[in-house]
């Protein structure tokens, strides 16, 4: 986040066009929908994927987390790097080496090179958030920040949707090969919008902004670790991504194919239902959040409502299928909700801190889920029956019960830190 002086601030964005910052936040908002939009894609190629690297579920779990261990591991230095290169540079380059690693991933003839594909492409994509959340802060006023988050979440969502049931017809026309060069050559293009158009707001097209730091990283980090608040609203967000990460990227569509008998289009759709949740929760529970100046009401809503709809459609049987569907409609609504946490993560900090703040708090989020797809994946082959389709593994309902498991303790969590969240009544609770 920018720290440079008020003055100076206002003064560069007087000197730009009103539409300018629309067109700025619009294009991290895209390169949030392509980060998105690669995150949930091996849900759909489970059977490919499986078949093509000859491996289990614990492998194929490994190779789709790969996307989120370099996102985590890049979310606390995230602040730095816009700082110092300005976002200009830093998105441009987040762009580009995502599509590459779309490219590696696509064109890979082992697992090894698959491997290092998708660790490029979560590299890349995980500039997506922050630096939309970055632009936000220097191209808006702060009374539009959740609201703005809210709608960039939602159209995150929208690549995550992308990502299921029109990806799989895609899949299934061209291959998924072919489908994620496609992909790679968008992530170029989208490289090309960011160097061109992308500005920082001192005018300049390069350089840091004209911005400095206060403090080193090290320091800021260390007052973000050191506040509490931090913790409970990190623990939110990271126990309420669990399904949206696990489920939603992954495990959903094998899992409905199983339990209900469906095809792989028809999963994907319904799995997508969670991601059109998010994406209409996030921008209203956020707006809301902001006109009534609460953030504790929403994510215990966010915290109850998602995991109480989510266990329901793994545990309570005979559900009619207008029921599940709106059970995975609705823990994506409640998820959105959760989006709160980063303007009440950035309300319990200095402003200068508030970069490092949400990259650490963005980390723990991505960070747990990148731990549980494979754990998910060795609990399904723990309990598999020994079934083979097409030359990939086939788990039973059974199965997946065991590794959903895994939400009944993240449940706990989210609520129990809900509950620990102050009221920050959306005001600044520590000073500048």
């Amino acid at each position: 986040m920018s720290t440079q002086s008020p003055k100076p601030r206002r003064e560069a964005l007087g000197r730009t066009h009103p539409l300018f910052p629309w067109a700025v936040w619009g294009l991290g908002a895209l390169l949030f929908f392509y980060a998105f939009f690669h995150r949930v894609a091996p849900a759909v190629m489970v059977n490919e994927l499986m078949r093509d690297f000859a491996v289990g579920g614990a492998i194929l779990g490994t190779l789709s987390a790969l996307y989120f261990y370099p996102y985590a591991a890049l979310q606390i230095p995230l602040g730095l790097m816009l700082d110092r290169w300005g976002p200009r540079r830093v998105l441009t380059a987040a762009a580009a080496f995502c599509g590459l690693g779309s490219l590696v991933f696509a064109t890979a003839d082992s697992l090894a090179v698959a491997y290092v594909g998708r660790a490029m492409i979560g590299a890349g994509a995980a500039f997506g958030w922050i630096g939309t959340l970055n632009l936000i802060a220097i191209w808006f006023p702060p009374s539009r920040f959740a609201m703005l988050a809210g709608v960039t979440a939602m159209i995150g969502m929208s690549g995550a949707v992308a990502g299921q049931a029109p990806l799989a017809q895609v899949i299934h026309t061209f291959g998924w090969r072919e489908t994620l060069s496609a992909a790679a050559l968008f992530g170029g293009v989208l490289a090309m919008a960011f160097w061109f158009v992308v500005r920082n707001p001192d005018g300049k097209r390069g350089g840091n902004g004209g911005r400095s730091s206060e403090g080193s990283i090290w320091n800021n980090l260390r007052e973000v670790l050191s506040t509490t608040q931090i913790w409970y609203v990190g623990l939110v967000i990271a126990m309420v991504s669990v399904p949206l990460l696990t489920f939603a990227s992954l495990w959903g569509v094998p899992y409905m194919m199983s339990a209900f008998a469906m095809s792989r289009t028809e999963a994907a759709s319904s799995t997508s239902l969670l991601l059109i949740g998010w994406a209409f929760g996030a921008p209203l529970v956020g707006w809301l959040s902001d006109r009534l100046k609460n953030r504790k009401i929403p994510l215990l809503f966010s915290a109850i409502g998602s995991f109480a709809a989510i266990l329901a459609v793994a545990y309570v049987p005979g559900l009619p299928k207008n029921a599940v569907l709106f059970l995975i409609f609705f823990n994506g609504f409640a998820g959105g909700a959760s989006v709160v946490t980063y303007a009440t993560g950035r309300e319990n900090v200095r402003a200068v801190v508030s970069a490092a703040t949400m990259g650490t708090m963005n980390c723990l989020a991505i960070g747990v889920s990148a731990i549980f797809q494979p754990v998910m994946g060795l609990i399904l082959d723990m309990f598999w029956d020994g079934r083979m389709e097409a030359g990939a593994r086939i788990y039973g309902v059974e199965a997946y019960r065991m590794a959903f498991l895994i939400y009944v303790a993240c449940g706990a969590i989210a609520v129990v830190a809900s509950i620990l969240v102050k009221e920050t009544r959306c005001q600044q609770v520590v000073g500048n």
